[in-house]
């Protein structure tokens, strides 16, 4: 996945040529670059960086001088790049992107990991992720010492509200999914997502077995009472428009997991840059 991402990007970047460099640096000539961080947090995506210069031209030569899961600070260089100069303006912009971007994820997962330690809660990322480079997305996450949620559609059932509507209701929708997954022989995990007070009420209510409850837009108050409910076979989650501010009070109400959006969908690049050394 990985190297088709690469593949594509450096087609869409360069196609035909890059003719800056072409019309500019003669083909012989031979240079070095610095990656340059301008901010502080936390560093993802250096093997990202490294596969990119061995697709694009083998013979380009990376010096590391950090590594994916650093916390960083202005003015470190995390590595150093020497070989052919059209090669490195060629990559350079992919390679900037990646990293810049991953750093972000990763920075602001271990700043809200941070927030909830000390807890035995475990924070997760969601599928609000930019299309075609969620498994960079995810594995930014990782870094920042947080865990991923499901990949996809396909590797986890989760009935969320639009699938319980639609199947006319939280019964009906489970026993639909245990008729399909026994169908199908498939081994999923099955998680259900609850509302209120009333829903959660109604879900304890049926007999069709369940892994997991996310319970959603809860206020901390609600979710703490909602856990005494829960039986503790029954793994717990709570997500929906929490925030840095809110964080550590869901986290100490005992839940078990808790999901944000914002690790993925709305981050800030982490600034850096590739500097020519000449």
């Amino acid at each position: 996945m990985l190297d088709e991402f690469i593949k594509s990007a450096l087609q869409e970047d360069i196609q035909d040529g890059d003719h800056s460099s072409m019309a500019c640096v003669p083909v012989t000539a031979n240079s070095k670059a610095i990656l340059l961080l301008k901010e502080a947090g936390v560093l993802a995506g250096m093997q990202v960086a490294q596969r990119i210069c061995e697709i694009y031209d083998p013979s380009l030569q990376m010096t590391t001088y950090l590594k994916d899961g650093d916390r960083v600070n202005y003015g470190q260089i995390a590595f150093t790049l020497e070989g052919s100069a059209r090669s490195i303006l060629a990559v350079e912009r992919l390679l900037l992107n990646c990293m810049q971007h991953m750093s972000g994820v990763a920075s602001k997962t271990a700043h809200y990991v941070d927030l909830i330690a000390g807890t035995n809660c475990t924070l997760l990322d969601t599928r609000k992720t930019t299309p075609g480079l969620r498994f960079l997305d995810k594995y930014a996450v990782k870094i920042g010492g947080g865990s991923n949620h499901r990949f996809g559609l396909y590797d986890m059932i989760m009935l969320k509200d639009n699938h319980i509507d639609y199947a006319g209701g939280l019964s009906a929708a489970l026993e639909r999914t245990h008729t399909y997954l026994e169908e199908q022989k498939l081994d999923l995990k099955v998680e259900v997502e609850v509302r209120s007070m009333d829903e959660l009420t109604q879900l304890l209510a049926i007999a069709q077995p369940y892994d997991r409850i996310m319970l959603d837009n809860f206020t901390p108050g609600a979710l703490k009472v909602a856990l005494t409910l829960i039986p503790s076979t029954v793994e717990t989650e709570a997500s929906g428009g929490i925030t840095e501010e809110t964080i550590r009070a869901y986290a100490e109400t005992g839940v078990q997991f808790i999901s944000v959006g914002a690790l993925t969908h709305s981050v800030k690049a982490l600034d850096m840059s590739l500097k020519a050394q000449l």
